[in-house]
């Protein structure tokens, strides 16, 4: 229905936002990582947006990235997904992080994002696995996480075992690669993610 949304940007929550195009103000649901990068009240912002329709009501989804907003579209084609489930799974892991889960079957790295459980997180393997490394991920969106594949896992998960979050882990490991050349030491690697929190 709609492919994006630009106007000036009035209401701001962590989960939903106003924007104002022309006078008409557009409520939009918003992935919890987007809420930090959005621009000051009053200041224009275009959001990719997803119209979700149901019986009892029409939604708009909004999204940074047209990546995210893919990312969404693709998770609440799933059965068992829907909305809720979707925006907090693109709210909660960077697209290369959730490309590294599922490669990887990182089913209690899934199983830490807010409602998904564990069938859900099997569901969303078995699901989406195809679907990685075709349309929806980007040589782009896969650079964050450049190290081994098992390192930087290892590295999220024991942060997470720390008490930290998934958002706060996955930022923190991602500060920390920039520091090494090659693939570093979990240790190291640990060391450094640590430093930057």
């Amino acid at each position: 229905m709609f492919e994006y949304i630009k106007g000036q940007l009035t209401e701001t929550t962590p989960l939903k936002v106003t924007v104002d195009v022309q006078g008409l103000g557009y409520r939009l649901f918003i992935p919890l990582n987007n809420y930090a990068d959005l621009p000051k009240l009053g200041h224009p912002v275009t959001l990719y947006v997803c119209t979700v329709i149901r019986e009892d009501a029409h939604t708009l989804y909004g999204f940074l990235t047209r990546e995210q907003r893919d990312l969404f579209e693709h998770l609440i084609e799933i059965s068992g997904i829907g909305p809720k489930t979707a925006l907090g799974l693109v709210g909660h892991m960077e697209i290369a992080d959730f490309q590294l889960a599922i490669s990887q079957s990182n089913i209690s790295l899934l199983c830490k994002i807010p409602h998904v459980g564990k069938k859900t997180a099997e569901r969303l393997v078995i699901e989406m696995r195809d679907k990685i490394g075709k349309t929806l991920f980007t040589r782009d969106t896969m650079t964050p996480l450049k190290a081994g594949a098992g390192v930087v896992s290892d590295a999220i998960n024991a942060l997470i075992n720390l008490g930290y979050s998934l958002p706060v882990a996955q930022k923190a490991i991602k500060t920390a690669l920039t520091e090494f050349k090659g693939e570093p030491e979990i240790s190291k690697l640990l060391t450094s993610a640590l430093r930057a929190i």
